[in-house]
């Protein structure tokens, strides 16, 4: 719209809502249909790369967008990224759709993070907006006060002050109160400062942010820490199993940068840790949660962001959420695994409605794509004996449906991975579904195939307790890049708006 046209609006306040809700309403199909155009090839006019707040819909839909691989490569912004945002923002660069960036890194703040790609893309990203792999360990308070020994690299330390952690330590910190532990570096060895073994917490749990820099010394100390049971320094009467908890955030086997090729990603690092421990103690290593795509977890409390984000925008929540990403084994798998639960969980409440069933008997199992015990557990409906779920960590509702829900991870059990009840979480409160939309400029491309969703390779990079489930690595929509997914969303849901307005008339 020119500046024109606004200087004959009214100056009133009232005035400029009503007229910017004319404009929505009689502009809409000449929105679609210069999406229409420009994604057959049509010539558009030199504006039409402008969305403001004016043209866009106020659908209940959101975008969860995966960064490397889809915006950058490394620090290369992608060509497309930045007019792709332009759809979702208004001439000043502030989101008028509920949009989050999800990404499975986890060496830097969601602030640093948000100003990064606020610099990018050449708008304002909030650091609500962005979801780190670590972001969900909010929700386990039941660790925030325990001594927690982490790893991973940049500021993992104000990271985890941060989520809420308040007594931690390095590995760095570990090694260097107790250097004789490292003897990898004939260079690095170095007598200890004082007797301070003598005065060293025992370490409560572990949590893994991302992959360190060199390998060698964290994998040492970890095993240490396991098989000592948290007193690295004392020599161990006997193998404690179950270990202690293991909390790990981002399984990416391979992520894509600058190379032609893709890196080794924090999944590298965990499988081998989980194969030297196998090997020493004859034990399979347990985790107490896994954090990060593919996991159900991360997508819940995205799902409560972009809730958040939704009401900011006037937006009465949230019906479809579109997960565009580059990778179909985290990206595409998490996407279409949430799906699979909301819908699961959305036919369930309209069975309660209809025949409520009494808690007492029974709980309906949930999120538990996972291996238990050497033996994978499917993700069809299966009902478990309500005493059953007291070693599985469950999400608690909060009375106030602004606060997020809190995970708790019984104490009997540090090896299920990922379980949580349905409690009227608010999350997903109105969600009905997620479709997911692979793009073709990260670790996934037609040119060069190295996952294979269409079935042609047995390759499996998913972590190893995840199922393996070819059907959920398949994207319901594939695209050359994110400015043709955000494309196709805005067409998608104009039609479907255009079609509603229909029948109300």
């Amino acid at each position: 719209m020119s500046r024109t046209w606004w200087s004959q609006c009214s100056s009133t306040t009232a005035d400029k809502m009503a007229s910017r809700r004319a404009i929505i309403v009689g502009c809409h199909n000449r929105l679609c249909h210069t999406y229409l155009c420009r994604s057959i090839g049509s010539p558009t006019p030199s504006t039409a790369r402008y969305f403001h707040s004016e043209l866009l819909p106020k659908g209940r839909f959101g975008f969860l967008f995966d960064i490397d691989g889809v915006i950058v490569r490394g620090k290369k912004l992608l060509p497309s990224a930045q007019e792709a945002f332009q759809m979702l923002t208004d001439r000043h660069g502030n989101f008028q759709v509920p949009a989050l960036f999800v990404t499975n890194a986890g060496n830097s703040l969601r602030s640093n993070k948000a100003r990064q790609l606020s610099q990018w893309l050449g708008i304002n990203v909030e650091e609500e907006q962005v979801v780190m792999s670590h972001s969900p360990l909010k929700m386990f308070r039941q660790f925030h006060d325990k001594h927690i020994l982490i790893n991973g690299q940049g500021p993992i330390k104000e990271i985890a002050q941060n989520i809420g952690f308040t007594n931690v330590t390095t590995v760095d910190e570990l090694c260097a109160f107790f250097p004789f532990l490292d003897v990898m570096d004939h260079k690095r060895r170095r007598a200890p400062p004082c007797a301070f073994e003598d005065y060293f917490p025992p370490i409560e749990a572990l949590v893994l942010f991302g992959e360190p820099v060199k390998w060698e010394m964290p994998l040492q100390l970890i095993l240490d820490v396991l098989m000592a049971d948290g007193k690295p320094n004392t020599p161990p009467n006997n193998l404690p199993y179950p270990h202690l908890p293991v909390l790990a955030c981002n399984m990416d086997l391979l992520w894509m940068a600058e190379a032609p090729t893709p890196r080794f990603g924090h999944g590298c690092f965990l499988l081998a840790m989980e194969s030297v421990y196998q090997k020493i103690t004859g034990r399979e290593l347990k985790y107490t949660a896994l954090i990060g795509k593919p996991s159900e977890i991360t997508y819940h409390h995205a799902d409560y962001l972009l809730h958040q984000q939704a009401k900011q925008l006037g937006i009465d929540g949230i019906q479809t959420i579109y997960c565009i990403g580059d990778n179909p084994e985290t990206d595409i798998y998490g996407g279409n695994l949430y799906n699979q639960y909301l819908r699961k969980r959305n036919l369930q409440r309209q069975q309660q409605n209809s025949a409520p069933v009494s808690q007492s008997t029974s709980i309906k199992k949930k999120l538990r794509m996972a291996q238990v015990d050497g033996e994978y557990i499917s993700d069809d409906e299966e009902e478990l004996p309500a005493a059953d779920m007291g070693h599985a960590p469950v999400i608690e509702s909060p009375m106030d449906e602004d606060e997020e829900p809190e995970v708790v991870v019984g104490d009997v059990a540090r090896e299920v991975v990922l379980s949580a009840e349905e409690a009227n979480d608010t999350q997903g409160l109105y969600t009905e579904g997620c479709e997911s939309i692979l793009v073709c400029t990260g670790v996934f491309s037609e040119e060069m195939d190295l996952f294979s969703f269409k079935g042609q390779r047995s390759s499996n990079h998913n972590h190893r307790d995840f199922v393996i489930n070819p059907e959920l690595k398949k994207p319901n929509h594939m695209v050359a890049n994110v400015c043709d997914a955000v494309r196709l969303v805005m067409e998608k849901e104009g039609a479907a708006l255009k079609d509603l307005r229909n029948l109300k008339s």
